[in-house]
């Protein structure tokens, strides 16, 4: 139970060690991107300062640092442009040998915008070699080689597979987890109606053994041991409808709500008042009688233990928009505080020292796996009382 209690603190544990492992991820591979940005910046710089030496200069050691330095960069994509922008000469850029000069020009054009706004351009100072006097310029424009770029995306798309694995992940377990516990539910339904059979049918036996007794035949003692007896039968069906389909019936509400009522109130402290109040006598939704009674016993005894030995209980039907039929069971107990109402309905939460915390649990799965419903706490405040609202269909 504990572990259902705290599944929400889990999941945002691992939430927040997931965005940590990301945040790490990330910023590591900026440090790493950062240091391959800085190499291949000065790769170009001394790819330009190659050029600048071989156009200024007369030496033998041209052809060597025409095959050592310039031709070495097989990787970053560089333009080599004049003073007036005209395009010189391109290297480690993509193209199709059989375009046309137009076509090639634009698109080396289009390169050359994108390299002006990616990297400022290196400048190449062109001297006289006799006198060194400068008489131009040239610019070398680049932009990030083929695995930078890979390397700069990586991270994103490895989170964005993770995240996908993640999701996948947390969807199987979910429906692992929801699969084995609809097994539980149903294994223990079923062997609880099962076991209820044997001693109803020795209970009937011993209706019929006292009906013959005349000392007791007119005491109403039969009688009410009837009315029990036919209670657990009615526990029973409703077990065993736990895990198969129940056929809903167009059911009046009303009727429905004074039987739990009738059911209920002498077995309860005389101190505690029921009022059910109705818009209109015929208000009719599709509901399972023995499942959904259950649900509003389970309310109005969650009702009665909070508040004591004294108190209302108000059960108002109401009809709304969109073929639907609300029912608001309402106390004046001692109230449930904010903190609490997200786990109302999760397994083994209770309030009280004694139960296993599960009538709140079915009854929302009655209502919502069964009738197709909502049930929901509408308003809650403390030692002022709790309403708790269900939503059916109608007809």
């Amino acid at each position: 139970m504990d572990f259902y209690r705290n599944n929400a603190n889990l999941k945002w544990v691992i939430l927040a060690v997931s965005v940590l492992i990301s945040i790490g991820s990330i910023y590591f591979t900026e440090i790493l991107v950062d240091e391959l940005k800085q190499r291949e910046k000065d790769q170009v710089n001394l790819f330009a300062r190659a050029l600048e030496y071989t156009g200024n200069s007369t030496h033998n050691d041209i052809l060597f640092i025409q095959e050592e330095i310039i031709n070495k960069n097989i990787s970053i994509p560089i333009l080599h442009t004049d003073q007036k922008g005209n395009i010189l000469f391109y290297k480690n850029i993509e193209v199709d040998k059989t375009w046309p000069a137009a076509k090639l020009k634009s698109f080396l054009q289009s390169e050359l915008s994108e390299m002006k706004e990616t990297y400022p351009p290196i400048a190449i100072i062109l001297r006289d070699p006799s006198t060194h006097e400068e008489f131009g310029k040239q610019y070398v424009y680049y932009k990030n080689s083929f695995l930078l770029t890979q390397l700069t995306a990586y991270p994103y798309i490895q989170l964005f597979v993770i995240s996908i694995f993640g999701f996948i992940s947390y969807l199987a377990f979910n429906y692992s987890r929801t699969a084995e516990q609809n097994q539980v539910w149903v294994g223990l339904t079923k062997e609880t109606a099962h076991q209820l059979g044997t001693p109803l049918s020795s209970l009937m036996a011993w209706i019929e053994v006292l009906r013959d007794d005349p000392q007791i035949r007119n005491k109403g003692i039969v009688e009410e041991l009837e009315k029990d007896i036919r209670k657990l039968q009615v526990v029973t069906e409703r077990f065993s409808s736990i895990g198969s389909t129940p056929a809903l019936k167009n059911e009046n509400i009303l009727q429905v709500v004074n039987r739990v009522v009738g059911y209920l109130q002498p077995r309860v402290s005389s101190k505690i008042k029921f009022e059910v109040y109705a818009l209109s006598e015929t208000i009719q939704a599709m509901v399972h009688p023995p499942l959904f009674e259950w649900v509003l016993e389970n309310l109005c005894k969650n009702a009665v233990d909070a508040m004591g030995s004294t108190g209302t209980i108000a059960i108002k039907i109401l009809r709304g928009n969109d073929y639907k039929v609300f029912i608001d069971v309402s106390d004046t107990g001692k109230g449930i505080s904010k903190t609490l109402l997200p786990n109302v309905f999760k397994p083994g939460f209770t309030t009280k020292k004694r139960g296993w915390g599960l009538g709140l649990t079915l009854a929302k799965r009655i209502i919502e796996m069964y009738h197709d419903g909502r049930i929901f706490v509408k308003s809650s405040e403390e030692n002022a009382g709790t309403t708790f609202r269900i939503e059916l269909k109608s007809a």
